[in-house]
């Protein structure tokens, strides 16, 4: 996987420039991004149904090859100057079509693989690869892009996807279906929402998990302004803002992975999402660039911390029969709601400002984990 997410990210960098490039239209660029995003809002919780009631390796080698097939396509398109705006937004229509049944198969196979006691460790592990990535793959696409052209980046990541497909192939483990495959889909999935609707722990760890990404969103979404007209640092600056994130997003990714299976996981998640939401307030209220660098630091490492815990609660608390369909609502909240979170802080900095913006995310954010803390005591002895 890691592998195959600095393909990703490269594709990511490149595609953004190629849409730049044709366009030149910032609308377009924030169009492509909500393309790729809101199948998964539509999807995901079907995909979860399929990660339930099918082997989810088959699942992931049919989702990778598609994802290694639509790479290949826009590499081809871009080499020979046929591509268009239309064909990349519909590419990335279906790259976040693919996405929705990809995500709850990969989340879900975590367990079968490495067990219960290792689970926090092993999605620790994931998140490191991810953060790696995240740091790694736009400086490589900068560099590719001068080098090799947008298509070769393309290429690139169609070939990286080799790497998951050979590793899915390796795998093996004996797959049981535990759902009754004589129900519908529809049963199923009315099935895995009561499930969750009745476990208080399971909805306060998703309701978490919304909460996030509608609000703490929003300090990605204005970084470009905040860069520009707040702290004076323009592009190069913006970049480092970005990488602070990063930074300690992979920081806290090494820490988590270093402590393995620890108790009292939920007290390390309550204190982490109000620290995450303190350092929102924080960068809101900054006008230097150097405290602003390490306020990011830590709400990149904070935020990690939160999902990281959240998604390791969540799986050792659902039955097996269930798992998929879980991972897909907790996929269908973190990443089915960033293109709604973009939009709620879009509209509020037009109209407050965007420093308002962050605070006020910041202090919603605040108020709902500390009333969560109080409501559930029981969650600091997760």
């Amino acid at each position: 996987m890691f592998a195959s997410l600095i393909g990703t990210w490269v594709q990511m960098t490149a595609q953004s420039w190629l849409v730049f490039d044709l366009t030149h239209s910032a609308f377009l660029l924030g169009l492509v991004g909500f393309l790729g995003s809101i199948p998964i809002f539509l999807f995901s919780l079907f995909g979860g149904v399929v990660a339930d009631r099918a082997n989810k390796r088959d699942i992931l080698i049919i989702t990778q090859a598609s994802f290694m097939v639509l790479a290949l396509g826009l590499a081809l398109l871009t080499q020979f100057k046929f591509v268009t705006p239309k064909h990349i937004m519909l590419i990335a229509l279906l790259n976040g079509m693919v996405m929705a049944f990809d995500a709850p198969a990969r989340q879900a196979l975590i367990v079968d693989l490495v067990g219960k006691k290792h689970l926090l460790n092993a999605i620790a592990l994931n998140s490191v690869s991810f953060n790696s990535s995240r740091i790694i793959g736009p400086a490589l696409a900068g560099i590719m892009i001068a080098g090799i052209g947008m298509a070769g980046c393309f290429y690139v990541n169609a070939a990286s996807f080799l790497a998951v497909l050979s590793a899915l192939l390796i795998i093996k483990f004996d797959y049981k279906a535990r759902v009754d495959m004589h129900s519908s889909k529809i049963k199923d999935l009315k099935d895995g929402l009561i499930f969750i609707k009745n476990n208080r722990v399971i909805m306060s760890l998703i309701t978490m998990v919304g909460i996030s990404s509608l609000f703490g969103i929003s300090y990605t979404i204005l970084m470009p302004i905040f860069a520009s007209d707040i702290l004076h640092v323009g592009v190069k600056g913006l970049g480092a803002l970005m990488s602070a994130a990063g930074v300690g997003a992979l920081i806290a990714a090494l820490i988590l992975a270093r402590l393995g299976d620890f108790r009292y996981k939920g007290k390390l998640l309550i204190s982490s999402s109000i620290i995450f939401s303190i350092t929102l307030i924080l960068f809101g209220l900054s006008k230097i660039y150097i405290f602003s660098l390490f306020v990011l630091l830590l709400a990149g490492g904070s935020s990690v911390l939160a999902m990281a815990l959240i998604n390791t609660l969540l799986q050792t608390n659902v039955p097996d029969v269930f798992r998929g369909r879980v991972m897909s609502v907790f996929m269908f909240t973190f990443a089915g709601f960033m293109p709604f979170g973009s939009l709620i802080a879009g509209v509020l900095s037009q109209n407050i400002g965007v420093r308002p913006t962050v605070m006020l995310s910041g202090a919603i954010c605040a108020l709902f984990f500390i009333i969560m803390n109080t409501m559930m005591p029981g969650m600091r002895d997760l």
